[in-house]
């Protein structure tokens, strides 16, 4: 038995979207499947929860044990980006100031809840156990370590580690060469 959904099977699940060569767990958990879309080339491991307005892209691969919790505020995640396992990512939280009660079981009235939009850019790496607040953007080619709270965006093309994440240094851009020499193998349709 194939622990990944078929092609036939993904189609019947309802994505908004759903590309090629899709590589989906049929242990992942997934809510709100109509408005989350997947593109080419994309394998999203064991364990995984997708909930809310999810875009991905192609090229993306989504280790075992991560959560995305997007609610209509949204996460975008750009091609040729990885996150490792047990990464979690909030495009909505409660307020943990204690200014307003938190938590589902009360009336969204005495709630204050933060919703802004994730942006994880093309070639972006995030790094086993990391947790990225609302609102981040992790810039183009930005890699982050292991472990690192993510509580405001991030610039392109730097490593960047910590509590919270800070740029620790530049980060190569021989990917770009090797995107490009990735595309000129792909079939042509």
């Amino acid at each position: 038995m194939d622990s990944f959904y078929s092609e036939e099977e993904l189609q019947s699940l309802g994505f908004k979207f759903v590309g090629k060569n899709v590589k989906l767990s049929k242990k992942t958990s997934l809510y709100g499947v109509s408005k989350i879309s997947i593109g080419d080339n994309t394998r999203i491991d064991d364990d995984c929860l997708l909930s809310g307005e999810i875009t991905i892209g192609r090229n993306v691969h989504i280790s075992a044990g991560c959560y995305y919790f997007a609610s209509d505020a949204g996460i975008d995640v750009h091609d040729f980006v990885s996150t490792s396992s047990r990464t979690v990512i909030y495009a909505v939280t409660d307020d943990y100031s204690g200014a307003a009660l938190a938590n589902p079981t009360v009336p969204e009235d005495l709630r204050n809840i933060l919703k802004r939009r994730v942006v994880l850019h093309r070639h972006s790496l995030i790094g086993t156990s990391c947790v990225v607040l609302p609102g981040v953007e992790i810039g183009e080619g930005c890699s982050v370590g292991a472990l690192s709270l993510i509580t405001k965006s991030l610039p392109e093309w730097t490593v960047c580690v910590g509590i919270p994440a800070k740029p620790l240094k530049e980060r190569k851009k021989d990917i770009l060469d090797l995107e490009k020499i990735y595309f000129s193998r792909e079939p042509k349709n």
